[in-house]
């Protein structure tokens, strides 16, 4: 799918401005983000002004704008990475696509330039293949299809809620790895789309990623915040619970998550071995997430997102709150997201 095939009125490309000077970020993305409606969403916590370079169709949204709409009670829900998710509340479109603005577009094996929002819209537009997987990856795909043995009354698929993409260069790995390794850098790029199977978690990462807003849009939760969080991916954790959350919700009412193409560029940003100077609790905490979510399962009676985000989040209370203070708050974060999507996608 190219980009002129796309309808960009049905996309919002959503930034979370951690940097305030965007200018080599948005020129780098131009080819691409060129007539779409970019939301840009400013850290609260960043001081600077915000420099943005013309020539784009652009909502930007800062401290004060987030106070009005959420009211300065919850602002603190969008600060630092999670500052991207007050764009997912307040777009009305139907597909978000964000991409972290330390990343531009990677070049394929070819040298051409990736065009990660078209392949996005891509994945989410056809369906996903959760129930029986295909060896030749996404049948979707241009050059693929279903194997001999795919069964033929499964091969219609069921709706695709997000597009997990991966990155060039900065892999995302988590700091005792990227310290261990100073030197790693992912070099491989592979052509491939696939669908993660039901039931298999995965820790999805927001640097690239895009999702059907209709389809799971509440389920895109800022809720686990550790102590400590800083401003680099490493330190925080949010994304990948979120991603937990987003995958579970989906596997309950019968929708796909994808993972593979588009790639981006991720340039340098942090200093892993500084991070692991810090108390991070983020590995713990996982080692808590999985078990829960493997025995987790939903009611029958949750038949919509936001039902199974107060549902999970009664369990995530329930079952781990007494580990860590970090589920509690959590849990109750969830529920707090569920009230404000309401509220402001009601009154919108």
């Amino acid at each position: 799918m190219s980009s002129s095939e796309i309808n960009k009125n049905e996309v919002d490309i959503v930034i979370g401005a951690l940097n305030a000077d965007l200018t080599q970020f948005l020129n780098s993305w131009r080819p691409f983000f060129s007539g779409f409606h970019l939301i840009i969403v400013k850290d609260p916590e960043l001081k600077d002004d915000l420099n943005i370079p013309e020539g784009f169709d652009v909502d930007v949204y800062s401290k004060p704008d987030i106070e009005k709409v959420v009211g300065a009670a919850n602002a603190a829900m969008f600060s630092g990475y999670s500052c991207r998710y007050f764009g997912y509340l307040v777009s009305k479109k139907k597909y978000i696509v964000s991409i972290d603005d330390d990343c531009v577009p990677a070049k394929d094996p070819k040298g051409v330039l990736v065009d990660a929002v078209s392949q996005h819209v891509s994945n989410l537009e056809n369906p996903a293949t959760p129930l029986f997987f295909n060896t030749l990856y996404d049948p979707y795909c241009e050059g693929a299809d279903f194997v001999r043995g795919y069964p033929f009354s499964l091969r219609s698929g069921v709706p695709c809620a997000a597009s997990c993409g991966l990155w060039l260069n900065l892999a995302d790995l988590d700091a005792p790895t990227q310290a261990l390794k100073t030197e790693q850098r992912n070099t491989s790029y592979v052509d491939a789309v696939m669908t993660v199977p039901l039931k298999a978690m995965l820790p999805i990462s927001g640097i690239n990623i895009a999702f059907n807003r209709e389809l799971v849009g509440p389920a895109l939760v800022p809720a686990l915040r550790i102590a400590g969080e800083g401003k680099v991916r490493w330190e925080t954790l949010e994304d990948v619970w979120c991603g937990m959350c987003l995958k579970h919700i989906s596997d309950h009412l019968g929708y796909g998550v994808k993972t593979g193409l588009p790639y981006v560029w991720r340039n340098e940003r942090g200093d892993a071995v500084e991070s692991l100077r810090k108390k991070w609790e983020g590995m713990k905490l996982m080692e808590k997430s999985v078990p829960f979510f493997e025995a987790l399962k939903l009611p029958e009676s949750a038949v919509n997102v936001e039902d199974c985000v107060v549902e999970l989040a009664k369990a995530v209370k329930e079952q781990l709150g007494s580990d860590d203070p970090a589920f509690t708050q959590a849990a109750d974060a969830m529920v707090k997201w569920v009230q404000l999507w309401n509220s402001v996608n009601s009154s919108g």
